[in-house]
């Protein structure tokens, strides 16, 4: 059954609840990038689940063939013109990831395709994280006179400080999938979608009947150390809320725009 929808011309993240898996799916036209209703959207669905007795293990994918999260919406960064819309806006990722880090369920991550920036943060805050050849990664911020601050504890949580380094100091190439499975920001990857989906449900299928206090504890071991997340990465977020006015970030986002 459909339990919540949030349409935006096309754009959506919708929830379905079915045999114990709550499935979230977010989609956006522009290779679902992620305007800050829609991460808000995106967290509050997260938490919906963790809480729904119904619910024991939560799939987190978004919709397409083709790229799974481009990070946050460029039209909306490019609009930012103070220090409170900034923090806004970079918090968008910071809450979907504590939404996925305090679920006391396993989040298991489908990557169909290319991910960037707050994409990379998603995969990485995965518990158990799918992925086909094609999803090669890019933490793509210092190109455009940011960083990866929100995202950044997740990513190096997940793959080690000189991995992170690589993806940070090297913004403008992507890392392919064979990459980030070695990192292990991957559990697994696949050649096709279907192969994907086929493990992925196997996957799920026994986690649904497995214990879910057993589950809970050991997501709890899984996260220990992150406590002070839900300060540091808004605290991040304000970094980059400020760095995003200055006249080197609006020149190097305008010359982005014009390639």
């Amino acid at each position: 059954m459909n339990l919540n929808e949030v349409v935006d011309n096309q754009a959506y993240v919708r929830t379905t609840l079915l045999n114990q898996v709550g499935t979230i799916e977010f989609f956006h036209p522009q290779s679902n990038s992620m305007p800050s209703h829609q991460l808000q959207a995106l967290a509050e669905a997260i938490e919906e689940f963790g809480e729904d007795p119904e619910v024991k293990v939560i799939v987190l994918q978004s919709a397409g063939q083709k790229a799974f999260c481009a990070g946050a919406s460029f039209d909306e960064l490019t609009k930012i013109d103070n220090e409170e819309d900034g923090l806004a806006f970079f918090s968008g990722f910071a809450h979907v990831i504590n939404a996925m880090r305090k679920a006391p369920k396993f989040v298991v991550v489908r990557v169909q395709g290319k991910t960037v920036g707050g994409g990379v943060g998603i995969a990485a805050a995965g518990d158990y994280t799918f992925a086909t050849h094609a999803a090669s990664i890019k933490l793509s911020e210092l190109a455009v006179g940011i960083g990866p601050f929100v995202v950044g504890p997740a990513v190096e949580r997940k793959i080690g400080l000189s991995a992170f380094s690589q993806l940070t100091v090297n913004a403008t190439q992507f890392k392919d999938a064979i990459w980030a499975l070695e990192k292990g920001l991957y559990a697994e990857i696949f050649e096709t979608i279907e192969e994907m989906d086929q493990s992925l449900d196997q996957l799920v299928q026994t986690l649904v009947k497995s214990s879910p206090e057993a589950m809970k504890n050991i997501k709890r071991i899984f996260w220990e150390g992150t406590e002070n997340w839900d300060q540091l990465l808004i605290d991040r977020a304000k970094i980059s809320g400020t760095l995003v006015l200055s006249d080197f970030t609006r020149n190097a986002i305008a010359a982005f725009k014009t390639k």
